[in-house]
Order: structure tokens, then sequence, then C-alpha cells
């Protein structure tokens, strides 16, 4: 239970951690020094115990993978911060069961109970409520891409769920991640140098520095440890229910060290749109179509 408890406040203050990030250096390059730091710890230690790389045909759920939860999702979402407030950021995360909905919907892959359909629903009736009280700041052009490279990013979370449960169960799925994240960092460190989203390292701020520190040590290495550590004593749905504190803890400490807009509207719609995406995941965890999230972001600042 104190294993379940840190995962669900370190998650959750990695959207805080970003927001803090970004505001001194570009978004790409900070994601990108972030997964190189938490990769090369995650791959040391898998590598110390005599873990072995993948082989051959292996390696693409890896790189498919790397593309889809960290180049993608991690890097849109830590991004999108940049430009909206991280507790709103955790919420579109947070929200990706209902993109399984509509990918479910649109390739017909299986039937949608009622309860899923009611979730549904819920879900999108909060995130209107959310979006009444933010209708004047969509004139605002860097809240628009900050909303759009959010949801892009939390979509790409759901299809790298459906990817996990299809393709990636031929290679240690928890090796892989550091794996994931160290294609994924050089990858994006060559798109942020590229597209000159990146300054010296000499003139990064030490509060940026400190960010990084915090989500490759905390975010993605205590933090999932600790998610592990939970999985192995406790049933996986009472561990799921992280993903519905993280949004609570973004937005609280959010509000509390940025002053953050916190009303009745963000707490409202919070809780509704939680409530339906707890929902879709109970109906879609009864068919077994959902494996536990592989990465830090529930998603994705993770």
């Amino acid at each position: 239970m104190l294993a379940l408890a840190a995962v669900s406040f370190l998650w959750g203050t990695t959207w805080v951690a970003s927001k803090a990030g970004v505001k001194g250096m570009p978004a790409l390059q900070l994601a990108s020094i972030r997964q190189l730091a938490g990769g090369l710890i995650y791959v040391s230690f898998f590598a110390a115990k005599g873990t072995r790389f993948p082989k051959g045909n292996q390696w693409w759920p890896v790189i498919v993978l790397s593309l889809l939860n960290f180049f993608l999702s991690n890097g849109l979402s830590t991004w999108g911060v940049k430009y909206i407030s991280s507790g709103l950021g955790a919420i579109i995360g947070a929200v990706f069961p209902l993109w399984l909905v509509v990918i479910a919907l649109i390739t017909g892959s299986t039937r949608l109970a009622p309860k899923a359909i009611i979730g549904f629903i819920l879900g999108f009736a909060g995130i209107c409520v959310i979006f009444y009280d933010h209708l004047h700041d969509f004139f605002n052009a860097d809240f628009r891409f900050g909303i759009i490279i959010s949801v892009a990013g939390s979509l790409s979370w759901a299809f790298a769920t459906l990817y996990t449960k299809k393709q990636a169960t031929a290679f240690n799925p928890y090796f892989s991640i550091g794996l994931q994240m160290i294609i994924s960092g050089i990858a994006m460190g060559g798109v942020s140098w590229l597209s000159g989203q990146h300054i010296p390292f000499s003139e990064i701020p030490v509060e940026s520095w400190i960010s990084i520190a915090y989500l490759a040590i905390a975010g993605s290495v205590l933090a999932f440890m600790a998610y592990l550590y939970a999985l192995q004593h406790l049933p996986t749905e009472q561990v799921t229910i992280y993903a519905y504190i993280n949004p609570i803890v973004a937005i609280l400490i959010g509000s509390w060290l940025f002053e953050e807009k916190l009303n009745s509207f963000i707490i409202v719609g919070g809780l509704v749109a939680l409530a339906g995406v707890y929902l879709v995941n109970e109906e879609f965890r009864k068919k077994k179509t959902i494996p536990p999230p592989e990465s830090d972001q529930a998603p994705a600042s993770q």
C-alpha cells in the first residue's frame, strides 16, 4: 500500500516537474535528457543482472513502443505543459481509455457494453465542463497548440496500450522500458537539435536541471520500481487506482506552486471525467483487453 501511495503521488508530481522544467528550456530537449538519463539507469540495472538484450525481430516492438510510449506520448505531453497547466495536461493524459472506446468503435474490434458507453459519455461530459471555463483561452494560439499536442500524446498512449497487448509479449517488458527510453531520448534529441529547439547545456537554468533529475530519478526509476512492487503484492485492479489520483495531485500542487487556475469547473469536470474513465477501465478490464501501463504517464508525463 505504501508503494501504491508513492506511485500515486510521484507520478502526479511529474506533470508539475515538467511544467517547472520547460519554463527554462525547450520541452523536447528536456524530455530527451530525462529519457536518456532514466533509460541508462534502467538498462544498467538489468544488464548488471544479466538480462539479455533483444535479438532480431524482438527489436521491432521495442522500437515501435519507443515511438508511441515516449517519443510521441511523453514527448508531446511534456511539450504540451509548456502552454497549458500541469493539471489540465494530467487530466487529458488520464482519459486515454476513452480513446480505446473510439478505436474500438471505428475498428469494430469489440462490442461495447452499456457501462463502457456510459463511461465514454461521462468522460466526454467531464472534459466539456473543464473546457467551458477555458473557452476564452482558445483564442490564444499557444493554448490551442498545447491542447492539440497533449491530446495527440494521449492518443499515442492508447495505441501503445493496444500494441503492447498484441505484439510486445516476446521480450522482457520491464527491460524494454529502459531501451525504449534510450532510443526515444536519442531520437528526440536529434529532432530538438535539427529544429533548433535546444539551448547550450551551460544555459540550462538550475531549476530545469533539478526538474530533469527529479523526473529521471523519482518519476522514471523510483516510482516505477514502486509500481512493480505494488503489482507483485496487490491485485492489478487495486494498483490502477493511481491513474485517478495522479491528476488530482497535479492539479493541487500546480495550483499551489504556480497559482494555476483551480475552480469548480475543473474540480467537477475532472471528477466526472475520471468517473467515466473508471467505468471504461472496468469494462475493458473484464474483457482483458487493457494491460497495465508500461511507462510513467498515465499516462504520459510522465
